[in-house]
């Protein structure tokens, strides 16, 4: 299992996941806040957009077209280190990476 930590406002919580599940999916099951997943990890809502704060950037994988024009429908402006994290599946090599929850989902 490998470790993500969740900022959401000033509360920060890391999270054992296991692998192939979206880090979405993690979130929701660990109640954290901000992030809803209301289209079920399919890359239709932006409901689970994060910032890719810290961590291995380089093992996280491609932006799909599909998530690249969600990303342009999000309740908080799209950054460079924006991800919807239904699209990022657990791998080993992601451990430790950190993810923020904008202010505008909280």
């Amino acid at each position: 299992m490998s470790k993500v930590t969740y900022l959401s406002g000033d509360d920060s919580t890391i999270v054992d996941v296991d692998a192939g599940t979206s880090l979405m999916a993690a979130a929701v099951a660990n109640s954290i806040e901000g992030i809803f997943g209301e289209c079920g990890g399919n890359a239709m809502c932006a409901t689970c957009h994060v910032f890719v704060e810290e961590g291995p950037h380089s093992a996280l994988p491609p932006t799909s077209e599909a998530e690249d024009e969600m990303l342009d429908c999000t309740a908080a402006p799209r950054r460079t280190n924006s991800r919807l994290s239904c699209q990022i599946p657990m791998v080993p090599e992601l451990d430790g990476l950190v993810l923020r929850i904008a202010e505008e989902q909280l």
